[in-house]
C-alpha cells in the first residue's frame, strides 16, 4: 500500500500564549503544497523495520514514522509487523513538516492496511502524540490550527497557486526556535481573520501582503541569509514572501508562471533545494 505524504508551508503563524506545561498555544494557517513524501508499507512478520532513499534520515524511533507505526499498533493491538518504505523528497529540518506528514501517513496507511477504520479524529488525536503538525497533516488542504495543533479547521481551498521554496544549506531545530522565542517582544499579531477573508475570496494578493510568522523573529535574526533570500524572491517578482513553521525554508507566492521560472532557475545556481510547486 502507497501513498503520498504532502508538505505544508505556514500562510500565518501566531502565538498567543503558553501552556503550564510549557506548550505554545498556536493559531496558524497551515496549506498542503504539491511535494510529497512517498510512503510504501508491507506485512512482516513481527517489529518495525523502516527504509529510506535518504542516507541521513534515521531508521529507528527518532523517525516519526516509525513512531507512528508503534504507537497504532499498540492502541489497536496489531500483532504483526511492518515494513516502511520512505521515499524522501521534502527536505529535513526545514519547516515543511517533512517527518510530520510521514507519521501521519503511516497512520493513515495502517488504519487501511489493518481494516481499524478508525475515523480522522481517532487519528488526529493518536497523532498529536507525535507531534503539532500530525494532526493537520492528517486532513491537508487549507487549515486552521489552534491549540497546540490539535483542534484543526478546514477552511475553503486556496488551491494551486504557484509556490517557489527556496531551503538553505542548514536546518533547524523547532524546539530551540520555540525556546528562545519571546511573547513579550512580539510588536504585531496576524491578522488571522482577514487572512481567512482573504482564502475565500481566493485573493492572493491580500493573502501575500498580509501573511506573517511571528517565530521569523528568532530564526531570521540568528541566519541573515533568509532575509537576503527574502528580499531577492520579491526582486524577482513574488507577490508574498516567508519562513515556513521554524525555519528555514523560505517560500514566495507568484502570480506569474514566467516569474516563479526565472525565480527558481537564479536561486537554483546557488542552493540545492529549491522547489517549483502549487498549493493542493
Amino acid at each position: 500500500m502507497r501513498i503520498k505524504a504532502y508538505a505544508k508551508i505556514n500562510i500565518s503563524l501566531d502565538i498567543i500564549g503558553k501552556r503550564e506545561d510549557g506548550y505554545h498555544l498556536l493559531e496558524m494557517i497551515m496549506q498542503a503544497i504539491d511535494l510529497y513524501d512517498e510512503i510504501n508499507i508491507e506485512k512482516q512478520k513481527e517489529g518495525i523495520s523502516i527504509k529510506c532513499n535518504k542516507p541521513y534520515v534515521p531508521t529507528d524511533e527518532r523517525n516519526l514514522a516509525y513512531r507512528a507505526a508503534k504507537i497504532f499498533m499498540e492502541k489497536y493491538n496489531i500483532n504483526s509487523g511492518v515494513s516502511i518504505n520512505i521515499k524522501k523528497n521534502i527536505p529535513v529540518c526545514a519547516g515543511l513538516a517533512g517527518g510530520s506528514t510521514d507519521g501521519a501517513a503511516v497512520l493513515k496507511l495502517m488504519n487501511k492496511f489493518f481494516n481499524v477504520n478508525a475515523s480522522d479524529e481517532e487519528l488526529m488525536e493518536l497523532g498529536l502524540k507525535l507531534g503539532a503538525d500530525v494532526p493537520y497533516c492528517i486532513k491537508g488542504g487549507t487549515a486552521l490550527c489552534k491549540g497546540i495543533g490539535e483542534d484543526v479547521t478546514e477552511l475553503s481551498g486556496f488551491k494551486d497557486k504557484i509556490v517557489v521554496l527556496v531551503k538553505p544549506p542548514f536546518g533547524v531545530s523547532t524546539k530551540s526556535v520555540y525556546q528562545e522565542f519571546d511573547l513579550n517582544k512580539v510588536r504585531s499579531h496576524p491578522n488571522t481573520d482577514l487572512l481567512i477573508k482573504a482564502i475565500e475570496d481566493n485573493d492572493l494578493h491580500l493573502v501575500s501582503n498580509n501573511m506573517k510568522n511571528l517565530l521569523e523573529n528568532v530564526t531570521l535574526r540568528k541566519h541573515k541569509i533568509l532575509i537576503n533570500i527574502k528580499e531577492e524572491m520579491k526582486r524577482y517578482g513574488a507577490s508574498g514572501t516567508m519562513m515556513s513553521g521554524s525555519g528555514p525554508t523560505v517560500f514566495a507566492f507568484f502570480d506569474d508562471m514566467l516569474k516563479a521560472q526565472k525565480c527558481f532557475e537564479k536561486m537554483k545556481t546557488r542552493y540545492n533545494d529549491v522547489f517549483i510547486t502549487r498549493t493542493i
